[in-house]
């Protein structure tokens, strides 16, 4: 390492940054429930009212949308969501840019086709159902990592939106039966706003 003409020695930031210039705009996982939220969310919402019904800080919000935004999937101007930019990026994007995996064997709450809307449409026989981890729950499962930790609170309060994530779960992890089903669902749920 160079010396200072102090004679003491220089030491360089040997930590690589994870914020480089590329991956300032990419879609996080959290940004997909706040997307699921705005198809859900009535016209005069504000940052602080979706960000207290989300349970996170309005700056999260704010974030969540200028990213959307950059990637073609929110209008800003007109507060909108863009819904066919959005069922194509969950129906096609998300399952690559954020992949699920099953894990251990949890308790939790029913995700993918093991809850609703995909519950009463596909029959998954002796298997264990996804779930996203909750040592609170009942039902026992394959762990999978939710999009974001609010999810478990927000399958209470706000149940729409836990329905569009585990639509979104399904099209994640599900076969081919699972994946036209949840298309089926999210194509409606996005556009039923229109």
């Amino acid at each position: 390492m160079p010396l200072r003409p102090s004679g003491r020695i220089r030491y360089t930031c040997l930590v690589p940054r994870t914020d480089t210039w590329y991956s300032l705009g990419v879609v996080q996982s959290a940004d997909i429930v706040v997307l699921f939220a705005l198809i859900n969310e009535s016209e005069g919402w504000t940052l602080r009212s979706l960000a207290e019904r989300l349970g996170v800080q309005h700056s999260k919000v704010q974030r969540a949308l200028e990213r959307l935004a950059d990637a073609g999937l929110y209008d800003s101007d007109r507060r909108r969501v863009i819904p066919h930019a959005a069922e194509e990026f969950v129906e096609h994007g998300l399952r690559y840019l954020h992949p699920a995996r099953e894990g251990p064997v949890v308790r939790g709450v029913p995700t993918a086709w093991a809850a609703p809307p995909l519950k009463s449409d596909i029959v998954s026989g002796d298997d264990l159902p996804p779930v996203w981890p909750d040592p609170t729950s009942k039902i026992r499962g394959q762990a999978v990592e939710p999009l974001d930790g609010s999810l478990l609170k927000l399958a209470q309060e706000w149940p729409a939106v836990a329905e569009l994530a585990a639509l979104a779960d399904a099209l994640r992890l599900g076969d081919a039966r699972s994946r036209a089903a949840a298309k089926k669902h999210l194509h409606e749920r996005i556009y039923a706003r229109l």
